[in-house]
């Protein structure tokens, strides 16, 4: 089993709606927090805020860093070596989404995203896992999403980035597992976090009629599930109901899943 109490974590896209939830339920875990986002102010009030209502755990500093490439991650790398304390839980958590039809929306959106969503996890997975190996001591997490198993009309550049990461995280967890390190990815369906207000583009965005309400999820119920699996170690955590079940669907009855993204496409 993974430990909380005391344990550093290192939280990237922490001021975001799943980071939110991960820095306030890490904190009354009694973890030792190290958090970072693109911008500093509206990190450190959304944690000033948090930390109001919980008054266990550790903050040991917000950083700021813009992640998309390979200095930015260097940059946070850093950072977090000038704190002199080893990080003890990675959770790669930062990314954005962008929706439309492949051709239609602007190359340098989609390649900042693939940047942002897939290169930046691997980049540092790299820097820390060393240090984790060098330990023989520590825990990666992939904040990826059930779009690393099936993808629908709109979100192919999203759904590539978290296919992307699911395989790199399941090839990661074979090379680290005799160092003692673990790895877990964690694949959730549409939850209320701002990036359900993603851009988006063309032809299909004129469509798009949105997830239905009902199945958008509480980050706060996807989190704790996503927590409790990273305390058990477990590789691969669907931390909602509708995650889990069509990824059974996707795994064992494809075409029921094609129809149900045919419906969803519709929307």
């Amino acid at each position: 089993m993974t430990k909380l109490k005391k344990a550093v974590v290192l939280i990237t896209g922490a001021s975001g709606g799943f980071g939110q939830q991960l820095t306030r339920q890490l904190l009354e875990a009694d973890s030792r927090l190290i958090l970072t986002d693109i911008n500093e102010d509206i990190l450190r009030q959304r944690v000033a805020a948090i930390q109001t209502e919980v008054k266990t755990g550790e903050v040991l500093a917000c950083l700021t860093s813009d992640l998309s490439d390979m200095q930015g991650c260097e940059n946070l790398y850093h950072q977090v070596k000038a704190l002199d304390t080893p990080v003890d839980i990675l959770i790669n958590n930062a990314g954005v989404a962008v929706f439309g039809r492949m051709d239609e929306i602007p190359s340098e959106k989609w390649e900042y995203l693939m940047q942002l969503n897939l290169l930046t996890p691997m980049r540092l997975s790299a820097l820390f896992g060393a240090e984790m190996i060098a330990r023989q001591q520590g825990h990666i997490v992939n904040i990826s999403s059930l779009a690393g198993w099936t993808a629908i009309a709109g979100l192919s550049h999203y759904s590539a980035s978290k296919f992307g990461l699911r395989g790199f995280s399941e090839g990661l967890f074979h090379e680290v597992k005799n160092y003692n390190v673990k790895v877990t990815a964690v694949y959730p369906f549409f939850s209320r976090t701002p990036i359900l207000q993603a851009e988006r583009f063309g032809t299909l965005a004129k469509d798009f009629q949105g997830v239905p309400e009902h199945l958008i999820t509480d980050p706060s119920d996807v989190m704790r599930a996503t927590i409790q699996g990273i305390i058990q170690n477990k590789l691969h955590v669907f931390p909602d109901a509708t995650a889990n079940r069509l990824h059974l669907l996707k795994r064992y009855f494809p075409p029921l899943v094609d129809w149900i993204n045919n419906r969803l496409s519709r929307r």
